[in-house]
């Protein structure tokens, strides 16, 4: 796909910031398991996913990570840009979970763009109002939510993702994911194991009961 199919409002844009845009905008590859960005003071830019699969999450001070969401092809990510904008700062960190081709755009170019170009910076208010609500139904989720319905909507959304009922993960991956320990991932897939939702292996999760594992999502 070409810069000018993926740049949001694209069409809105002038063609002197069009040229701006393909002048500055640079082709990165990130294999599976890259970082890309990783805190506050580290302001790679604006990211553009041409394919591939990246991560966006939190790390708490004694090293336990959260999902916060994914990014797929066609999706931006400002996080990673946040220097540019006021009163924004989020200690995040990006990394490839599956091999990613991307167009990277400097912070300082988008927001000179943002300043010149009201689409666009209706464009990205939008898009972090979007992450904001995505943040803060997370939040919801951990906080009224019990594990195990997390966890087995956890496992139903990979499932969706990957096209398969057998996830290869290991239970410190799915911990990652969710916030919690390993110790805790383990004991509840071995709980659902012996309610016959899943099989477990090393290595690897398989689904074996979709139905009832949606109706604990859902209940």
């Amino acid at each position: 796909m070409e810069l000018r199919e993926l740049f949001p409002v694209w069409e809105k844009l002038t063609p002197e910031q069009q040229r701006q845009v393909e002048a500055a905008a640079r082709p990165r590859t990130a294999a599976r398991g890259a970082m890309l960005h990783s805190g506050p003071a580290d302001c790679v830019g604006f990211l553009l996913v041409r394919s591939g699969q990246l991560r966006v999450y939190i790390l708490s001070g004694e090293g336990r990570e959260i999902t916060l969401y994914r990014l797929f092809a066609r999706d931006i990510c400002l996080l990673s840009a946040a220097c540019m904008l006021r009163g924004v700062q989020f200690d995040v960190a990006i990394e490839a979970e599956k091999d990613t081709e991307l167009w990277v755009l400097p912070a300082d170019r988008y927001k000179r763009l943002m300043e010149e170009s009201a689409p666009l910076a209706n464009y990205t208010n939008s898009v972090l109002a979007e992450r904001f609500s995505d943040v803060m139904w997370l939040v919801e989720q951990v906080l009224w939510k019990s594990f195990d319905k997390r966890l087995a909507a956890f496992l139903l959304e990979e499932a969706a993702l990957e096209g398969s009922d057998t996830l290869r993960m290991t239970h410190e991956t799915i911990g990652r994911h969710l916030g919690s320990p390993r110790e805790v991932v383990t004991r509840m897939l071995r709980y659902f194991q012996g309610e016959g939702l899943v099989r477990l292996a090393r290595g690897s999760v398989e689904l074996t009961g979709r139905e009832r594992l949606r109706e604990l999502a859902e209940g």
